[in-house]
């Protein structure tokens, strides 16, 4: 049975899932105005959302059961992945790193055979996704979010498009990862545990994520062609128009970035070694400022704070959901796997069914594949979908997008991804799968 502070951390929980989906009324309520609009508006910062009743059940634990006791339950969490989320991002969306993916997408674009515009989008939402295997899902969250809003969000008005985008970008982005075992965090926190590599997970994982991300982005491109068409031209007249050009960024900039992202990367689970880089990173910005865009030091903040305050919440939540995880057969784990992503994190889900024992590899396979095929549902399903979501809120009516659009929105990709997750058993081996 569970104790007090297990029931209340699953009933703060529930509310802050219920408040994550009401964030659109919030955001109403703040832009009539009044005298507690800016309560509204904070209301409506769905990344403040978790960490807003994380802090709620610390203050109930040290009021109940003394300061020692939330202090003692604080420093047995791991931030490790909050704290790279915001290092990474905060790297990732600096101008020289941004400047050579784009001109590296808009370079591939004019060498397919389909219009400049067109093919942008669709390499934005299938290369870029598939490069998270490799740097990491929060940075190609990152680059992908803020090339879609820069190349189309920034020049559309059509709503309906960009909930097609966002829903598409957080699929690919949950299962683009999974061509390794480490850049996708449902399968870092069971990689070592059930002994899977990455020929493992390209084998069994990769090249059935590169099929779905492939087909959900040609899809939308599809559907979305006149748009784009559209959006590219608005978006080649401001360029044409922007008499302010800045000078071009040297090759030697754009190294040096480089070698900060991917040392970053390398040292993902050392916390003291990728926060020096980053500080190291603020230090070398301010020195070349004039290569440099405003760093999102505030927004990758606040990621990271709904990333923190998710873990302090979830970490109470492991006397009801590791029981159900156990009593589900693999076919019903698949699926519910799936589901219960939506309202928890893909990660945290794997990490509670890794300590189940007695699994077999069809078991492993199926918890994994649902984690991840469910990572685009919601804004707390994924650990990179915050990110994508402050990038982009900004481009959408009362700069929030609802929970309600973005869950229809991921629906279909995400029963391509579930379709291809489950084919062909015969190249699994004999796993049972």
């Amino acid at each position: 049975m569970p104790d007090k502070i297990e029931l209340i951390a699953t009933v703060l929980f529930a509310i802050a899932i219920v408040h994550t989906f009401s964030v659109p009324f919030f955001a109403r309520r703040a832009h009539r105005g009044g005298p507690h609009s800016g309560l509204w508006h904070a209301f409506s910062e769905v990344e403040a959302v978790f960490g807003l009743w994380a802090a709620i059940l610390i203050i109930f634990m040290g009021v109940t059961g003394g300061l020692e006791s939330a202090v003692k339950y604080m420093d047995s969490r791991n931030f490790t992945e909050p704290l790279f989320v915001f290092a990474i991002m905060v790297v990732a969306a600096s101008r020289p790193i941004l400047v050579m993916v784009g001109t590296t997408v808009r370079y591939l674009a004019r060498v397919l055979p389909l219009q400049t515009s067109i093919a942008t989008f669709f390499l934005t939402l299938t290369l870029v996704p598939l490069a998270g295997s490799f740097i990491t899902e929060p940075a190609a969250m990152t680059l992908a979010a803020l090339l879609l809003k820069r190349a189309f969000f920034d020049h559309s008005s059509h709503t309906r498009f960009k909930y097609m985008a966002v829903g598409v970008l957080f699929v690919n982005i949950s299962i683009g990862g999974v061509l390794t075992s480490y850049a996708a965090p449902p399968v870092l926190m069971v990689a070592s545990s059930f002994g899977w590599d990455t020929v493992y997970m390209a084998t069994h994982f990769g090249w059935k994520a590169a099929l779905a991300v492939v087909i959900n982005a040609s899809v939308l491109t599809f559907l979305m062609r006149k748009e784009l068409v559209v959006a590219g031209e608005h978006a080649n007249e401001q360029t044409r128009s922007n008499s302010d050009e800045r000078a071009p960024i040297p090759w030697f900039v754009i190294l040096i970035h480089l070698a900060f992202l991917a040392s970053i990367v390398i040292f993902a689970h050392h916390p003291a070694m990728f926060m020096g880089l980053m500080m190291l990173f603020v230090g070398y910005c301010s020195a070349y400022e004039h290569y440099q865009d405003k760093l999102m030091i505030k927004e990758a903040l606040m990621v990271a704070f709904f990333l923190a305050g998710l873990i302090v919440l979830g970490g109470l939540q492991q006397w009801w959901l590791q029981d159900l995880l156990a009593g589900l057969s693999p076919a019903m784990l698949y699926w519910g796997a799936t589901a219960l992503t939506a309202i928890t994190d893909n990660a945290a889900l794997t990490y509670l069914g890794s300590l189940v024992e007695g699994t077999n590899e069809l078991w492993r396979y199926m918890l994994v594949a649902g984690a991840v095929t469910g990572g685009g549902l919601t804004v707390i399903a994924n650990a990179p979908n915050p990110a994508g979501f402050s990038i982009l809120k900004g481009c959408f009516p009362d700069e929030a997008i609802s929970p309600k659009y973005l869950l229809l929105a991921a629906l279909v990709p995400t029963l391509v991804a579930a379709a291809m997750f489950l084919l062909p058993v015969q190249l699994l081996g004999n796993t049972g799968l």
